[in-house]
């Protein structure tokens, strides 16, 4: 279980949504789904393969979030 990672994404498996808090770097949000999906999900852990739902879909990270700047100016995805 992802448990003892720091509250940056959590799952609503009655939403089906991954809330993210403001401000996170984009690096630790995708550590975070990644140990979701494939902890938590069961999802497979390809590498190289980018974010894959338990189904094997390629999840994308919406575009806004990706293009959110960082709080200290550093490129994000």
């Amino acid at each position: 279980m992802v448990d003892d990672l720091p509250s940056i994404a959590i799952w609503d498996p009655d939403e089906v949504t991954i809330l993210v808090a403001r401000g996170t770097h984009p690096h630790d949000l995708i550590r975070e789904l990644h140990a979701i999906l494939t902890i938590d999900l069961g999802a497979p852990d390809t590498p190289g393969a980018g974010l894959l739902c338990f189904c094997g879909t390629r999840v994308e990270i919406p575009r806004d979030l990706a293009l959110t700047p960082t709080a200290s100016g550093a490129s994000t995805l």
